[in-house]
Formats: structure tokens, C-alpha cells, sequence
């Protein structure tokens, strides 16, 4: 097991576990949602929900995983011998997977655009055309397909390369990449004429618009959007060292993925008010809206071809982290070599994939089969979604609070009492014993359908 890698520094840590929370949803969900919420008044919600639930999750998985120094199922066995506990680590494969036979087609729609951007299509665009453009690409038999084994072939590269040579070296030059294009753009923007209205969008606090219903939505969007629950931060959490200040790196994580977020935000609103246009939630925006935003500025095309580039950075990271699960289970557990693991694995996730990827729109080649009234695109996120992430992450907290207990939380989060934060771990101790298998049984059951406040 030693020979299994681990992360040379902690800021090839913090690049790692924020890649894997950084993804797409922070281009457009979050913004988006942050702005009909209430602005500022849903950030702060949102904080307070990520304090205790996410982060409890988060730091859960990393101890589990740095306890074990093993994959999510092996953790479970090693932790918890003879016991059923290793269906936790199975689920946090599958979700792993299920969200990858989607997320890579969404994401070789990104690297298209990126091409379509140079190539000029978007210049002087309108709306039909570029819904046009949009419609043509996800419905045609093998452009969705080419594009997403081709995301599948740059991500499984990454992972043979393994932790630190792979993992931990591409994110560590992705994310600081990330943040300079944000920024780039974000000033371009910002200098458009009427972009305070977008702004305001994000930021004007409306405190009105905090009910139950708003608590709800934060609550679950807190706990997906840092990609806990299925199984990546247990296995990046094995690969850190002894001495990794464990609590400082999820907040970190949380902190830095929330400005990450907010800084898109920046990226796109003001441009959307300056321009005229209403923002709109989903692929619409990513792929419809935002095409017409630029193509009216000067240098539209290469701007837009950035902003696709940071968007498919975003991605990246995240399907590192997704694909590395059930490849550190089969490297630990069927002692298969990295690279078969790796190889395996992509090639399972195309064949299988690709029903996802012909079937995103009702008139896709495999769009009109449905499974429980779902396209398989839409059945693959509901179930890794809906059903296993907040069933894992339920589980996961009861583990780390019941199972293990607050004298092994202590031995851990405090480094075997090199970092002096007894006050932290009780306080921890406490939220993820009680309050947080509460709070993530709320999100579960109004997904579900079964409370709706």
C-alpha cells in the first residue's frame, strides 16, 4: 500500500481536492442560483449550510481515508472488519461512475465549443442560430460521442501518470490557470457599460426571499457542490501524509470554491445585463446565452474561446477526481496495474456513456428511450444525485461519528496531538453525530420528493 502514491505537498492537496470540488456547476449553478435567491442573503444561508454539512462530510472522508490509507471500499473493510460498512465505499463507486457517464459528454460539449468559438461560428450571432448550433451538436449520431472520448482520453492519461506525477502536477497547473482566466475576464465584463445591473444580480442582498424552501435549496446545493458523499475525497484523503492539517484543508477547499464561483459570476453576469440579455439556468446559458454575450464584444470570439477553456479546466479536475474512484479501488483491491485500471475503467464509462451522450435531448438518437420516465442522460444523474450522494454522505457522518468515534476523530484531526484543536474536534464531534445526518436526511427526502417545506 505504500507504493500507492501520496501527495507531495499541501498545496498539491488544496489543487487536488478543489479541483475535484471546482466543476461546471460553479460556471453557471451556483451564480445563477445565488443570484434568483437572494443575492448575498443566500451566500451567507449557503455558508452556514456548507459549515454543517459539507464540510463535516468532507473531513469525515478525509479521515476515513487517511486512517485507512485505501480505496472507499477497502477503507470500510479495514476500518470496520467483517462488517457491511464496505457498501458505503461501493456507492461512492457507483455514484462516481453514474456521474461520469454524464458529465464527460456535457464536458466534450465544452472542448467543442472551444473550437467553434476560434473558428468563428458564433460571430454576429443570434439566438436561433446559436440555438441552433446547440441543438445540431447534442442531437447528431457522433459528434457528442468523439467529443466525449476524447475528454476521456486526455482525463485517463492524467490518472496513469499517477498521484503526484498526474493527479497532483495537472491540477496543480490547472487550478492557478483557472483563477487567471476568471480574472481576465471578470475585468472585461466588469468594464462593459450597464454591467452594475449584474452585479447586483449577484450581490444585492434580498433577505425576503429566505424561507424554508430557500434553506432546502442551499442545504442541498452546499452538499453536492463540493463533490462529497461519492467517494473522491475518501481516496484523496488516503493519499495524504501523516502531518496534513486536515480541518484547514476543507476549509480551505469550501472557502476557495466559493470565491471561485462568485468570481464566474462576475465572469458572465455583467455581461449578460450589459447586453441586454435575462440569465437563464442550465446549458442554456453555457451554451446559448453566453455565445451571443460575446460575440457583441471586440475580440468576442477569443474571449469566448477562453471562457470555454476555463469551463473545460473546471471540468477537468472534477473528472480526475471521478475516475480516480474506481481506479484505486481495482489497483487496491484487484491488484491491477494503474494503467490497466485506468484503461478499463474509461472504456467502461464510453461504452456506457455514450447512451448518456445520445440521449441529452428528446430528438438525440437515444433520446426517446426512457427508464422510469428518464433519458439515460437524465436516470444517471438522478440516481447518483438523488439517491446515492445523500445516502453516502448520510452514512458517512454516522461512520466517522458512531463507528469511529470521538477518541480516533481526536487521534486524527489533531495529528496525533501535533495541532492543538481539541475545541475544533468537539465541536466537530458533535455536528457530525447529530446535526448533520439530520440535515442531509432533509435534503434527501425533499429530492426524493417525500417533505417539501
Amino acid at each position: 500500500m505504500e507504493n500507492r502514491g501520496k501527495f507531495s505537498s499541501n498545496l498539491g492537496v488544496l489543487a487536488a481536492t478543489l479541483g475535484s470540488a471546482v466543476g461546471l456547476g460553479n460556471i453557471w449553478k451556483f451564480p445563477y442560483m445565488t443570484g434568483e435567491n437572494g443575492g448575498a442573503a443566500f451566500i451567507i444561508v449557503y455558508l452556514i449550510c456548507v459549515a454543517l454539512a459539507s464540510l463535516p462530510v468532507m473531513l469525515s472522508e478525509f479521515v476515513i481515508g487517511r486512517r485507512s490509507n485505501s480505496n472507499p471500499v477497502g477503507a470500510y473493510k479495514k476500518l470496520k472488519p467483517g462488517s457491511m460498512w464496505f457498501l458505503v465505499g461501493f456507492a461512492g463507486i457507483a455514484s462516481s461512475l453514474l456521474i461520469m457517464f454524464f458529465y464527460t459528454g456535457v464536458a466534450g460539449w465544452v472542448l467543442s465549443y472551444i473550437f467553434k468559438s476560434i473558428s468563428g461560428v458564433f460571430v454576429n450571432t443570434n439566438p436561433e442560430n446559436t440555438i441552433t448550433i446547440f441543438q445540431e451538436f447534442i442531437t447528431d449520431r457522433f459528434s457528442p460521442l468523439i467529443w466525449q472520448w476524447i475528454v476521456l482520453v486526455i482525463v485517463t492519461a492524467i490518472i496513469i501518470a499517477g498521484v503526484e506525477k498526474g493527479i497532483e502536477r495537472i491540477t496543480k497547473t490547472l487550478m492557478p490557470i483557472l483563477l487567471v482566466l476568471l480574472i481576465f475576464c471578470d475585468i472585461r465584463a466588469l468594464t462593459l457599460p450597464g454591467a452594475i445591473e449584474g452585479v447586483r444580480f449577484l450581490f444585492r442582498p434580498d433577505f425576503s426571499k429566505v424561507t424554508g424552501e430557500l434553506i432546502l435549496v442551499a442545504l442541498g446545493l452546499a452538499f453536492f457542490k463540493l463533490s462529497v458523499g461519492m467517494g473522491t475525497m475518501t481516496t484523496y484523503g488516503s493519499y495524504f501524509k501523516k502531518d496534513q492539517d486536515m480541518p484547514k484543508t476543507a476549509i480551505r477547499v469550501a472557502v476557495s470554491d466559493v470565491i471561485i464561483s462568485m468570481l464566474a459570476g462576475l465572469a458572465i453576469f455583467p455581461a449578460v445585463f450589459a447586453f441586454g440579455f435575462q440569465p437563464d439556468a442550465g446549458p442554456g446559458l453555457l451554451f446559448i446565452t453566453i455565445p451571443m454575450v460575446f460575440s457583441k464584444m471586440p475580440m468576442g470570439n477569443l474571449l469566448l474561446a477562453l471562457f470555454f477553456l476555463l469551463t473545460a479546466i473546471a471540468a477537468t479536475g472534477a473528472m480526475i477526481s471521478l475516475l480516480e474512484v474506481p481506479v484505486s479501488y481495482l489497483v487496491d483491491e484487484k491488484k491491477w496495474p494503474r494503467k490497466k485500471a485506468a484503461i478499463v475503467s474509461a472504456i467502461s464509462i464510453a461504452i456506457i456513456g455514450s447512451t448518456a451522450a445520445l440521449s441529452a435531448d428528446s430528438g438525440a438518437v437515444l433520446g426517446g428511450i426512457t427508464i422510469f420516465g428518464k433519458t439515460f442522460f437524465d436516470l444517471y444523474d438522478y440516481i447518483s444525485s438523488n439517491i446515492l450522494m445523500p445516502l453516502g454522505g448520510i452514512f458517512i457522518v454516522i461512520f466517522a461519528g458512531w463507528v469511529l468515534g470521538k477518541k480516533v476523530l481526536m487521534h486524527e484531526i489533531s495529528n496525533e496531538g501535533m495541532l492543538k484543536n481539541e475545541s475544533f474536534v468537539n465541536t466537530f464531534t458533535f455536528i457530525v453525530k447529530y446535526i448533520s445526518p439530520l440535515l442531509i436526511t432533509l435534503v434527501f427526502l425533499n429530492v426524493i420528493g417525500i417533505i417539501n417545506i
